[in-house]
Formats: C-alpha cells, sequence, structure tokens
C-alpha cells in the first residue's frame, strides 16, 4: 500500500470518482452540509442506504470524506482540511453564485 493510500488520498481516477451522479450528489450535500449521519444523507440524496454506503466509501477512499464512530452512530464528514475536497468546495460556490 502506498503512502497515499494508507493517509487516504488514493490516487482514484478523476473520472472514475466522479462518473457517478449518486456519488456527486452526496460530495455535494456534504460540502454543503459538512457532516451527516447516513440516515439523513439517504433521505437529502434520495438513494438507498446500501447505494450511500458504497458511495461513501469511495470517497473516504478518495480522501474527500471521513467516518467518525460514536457508539453505534456514523457520521460522515467532509474533510474541508484536504486541498481537493476545498478546492470541490470553492467550485461549488463558484457554480452556484
Amino acid at each position: 500500500m502506498s503512502p497515499d493510500e494508507q493517509k487516504g488520498n488514493a490516487k482514484i481516477p478523476l473520472e472514475e470518482l466522479f462518473s457517478s451522479k449518486g456519488r456527486m450528489k452526496i460530495l455535494k450535500e456534504l460540502a454543503l452540509s459538512n457532516e451527516l449521519n447516513i440516515s439523513e444523507l439517504c433521505r437529502r440524496v434520495s438513494l438507498n442506504h446500501s447505494t450511500t454506503k458504497g458511495h461513501l466509501e469511495a470517497l473516504m477512499e478518495a480522501g474527500l470524506v471521513e467516518e467518525k464512530t460514536f457508539g453505534r452512530i456514523k457520521i460522515y464528514r467532509f474533510k474541508s482540511e484536504d486541498l481537493r475536497a476545498r478546492s470541490f468546495r470553492n467550485f461549488l460556490d463558484l457554480w452556484q453564485s
């Protein structure tokens, strides 16, 4: 495993990461909300739990999202400290203005 993969910054091709409408909806929602539990995220993006979980795993592998666990509760957080994540949020801000 490369050092980038160990840090959660796997080199996933951009086309693969952004090829899914569902993945983009999840990333956008987390970028705007900062953090959500999976149930609320599923509701907001209109996807089922297993589909949402699969997309979250890809986004975590890319280092754009992280999972925080509080007992049985899992919260998914947009990693705004990651330069690529901040750039995505800036892109959203520009797109929506």
